[in-house]
């Protein structure tokens, strides 16, 4: 059985949904389970929504019909992380209901809100966490935790929404103690820090260069279901200050302290300071090797229950794809125009 992961997938820095689907198929490929091919797959891995690839959509119709196996990645909602576009959550429910045998959450609390926004169930459902690169993100060279010294507390964020954090990053830079701590943010920001040290995105190898030489990651994003930023700084040896919401709590576990707003985030930094190697010893993280084989068992699991059964896959019908196809359009029409208004405003 052979899998193809149906995404554009960019080199160099970008998202984080990007970055782990990169590393999966380095690791499918690895293992000699991954296929080029889109046509010669057995399996397709198809992620989310295909923002500005909408043909993936219609791509998907002629790889079903020909009794492909399509797995649904599922992200956000969508509507939750940008507070806003919940067309987009229902064109990824409509997807995953007109194309796919098997659905894939990241994490529990992204399953909880999808079906909260009434995305229906799939026969075939499964919860699996991301994971980095494990020849980038690691604790090799990682430098040692000297509580008598300056403490380095370190953020990352590829997008610069607000929503990812950054009014509390903006508190910090007036209210952290800076004779005591040191703090680094990496990545995209509409703010322009005073105290915090701004560096502009670069490439995961530099990435993780400058999360081994912190102490404390730090990641106030809202609603996000598996922060790869998170998993990044954790495989790399850093206990965590994490916001209470979306998949944080979930993915730390015991590895750090988790805060609620402003009031409380400096005090959970002190605490996880000053008991440093109680929350880094508490680190646990599945290697990316565990994940692509809970990926492939997954997909073998759906794959042998096809062999096995007498049933006929489901075809899309024209009218489920045109359906689609016209829903997305209209989405992107109106995403225009309010982006247009926008900046006439």
């Amino acid at each position: 059985m052979k899998i193809h992961i149906f995404f554009g997938i960019k080199e160099g820095p970008w998202g984080g949904g990007n970055q782990f689907l990169k590393a999966l198929r380095n690791e499918f490929q690895q293992t000699n389970v991954y296929e080029e091919d889109v046509e010669k797959a057995d399996v397709i891995l198809f992620n989310s929504f295909p923002f500005g690839e909408e043909w993936r959509i219609r791509k998907l119709f002629s790889l079903k019909r020909r009794g492909k196996i399509i797995l649904h990645r599922i992200d956000g909602p969508i509507s939750i992380i940008r507070d806003k576009d919940k067309e987009i959550d229902h064109l990824i429910y409509k997807i995953n209901a007109v194309y796919s045998e098997g659905t894939i959450f990241q994490s529990q609390w992204s399953k909880e809100q999808n079906i909260r926004m009434g995305m229906p169930s799939s026969k075939y459902e499964a919860v699996i966490v991301n994971a980095p690169n494990p020849h980038v993100f690691n604790r090799k060279n990682k430098n040692e935790y000297k509580k008598d010294g300056k403490i380095r507390l370190i953020a990352t964020s590829w997008s610069s929404n607000m929503r990812k954090g950054f009014e509390i990053y903006q508190y910090l830079d007036s209210h952290l103690d800076f004779s005591r701590y040191g703090m680094t943010f990496i990545g995209n920001s509409p703010i322009n820090f005073k105290h915090i040290r701004m560096l502009s995105p670069m490439s995961s190898e530099d990435l993780a260069e400058q999360l081994k030489q912190a102490d404390i990651y730090v990641t106030a994003s809202q609603s996000d279901p598996c922060s790869n930023s998170l998993l990044e700084a954790l495989h790399c040896g850093l206990p965590v200050v994490v916001l209470n919401d979306g998949g944080h709590p979930e993915l730390m576990q015991h590895a750090g302290e988790v805060f609620d707003s402003k009031d409380d985030i400096l005090q959970k930094i002190e605490n996880v300071a000053s008991q440093y190697q109680k929350y880094q010893s508490a680190i646990s993280v599945q290697t990316l090797q565990d994940i692509a084989k809970q990926y492939y068992t997954f997909a073998h699991t759906i794959f042998t229950d096809r062999q096995k059964s007498a049933e006929t896959h489901t075809v899309p019908t024209c009218k489920d794809v045109l359906s689609l196809m016209t829903s997305s359009l209209a989405w992107k029409i109106k995403s225009k125009i309010c982006h247009i208004i926008q900046k006439i405003k």
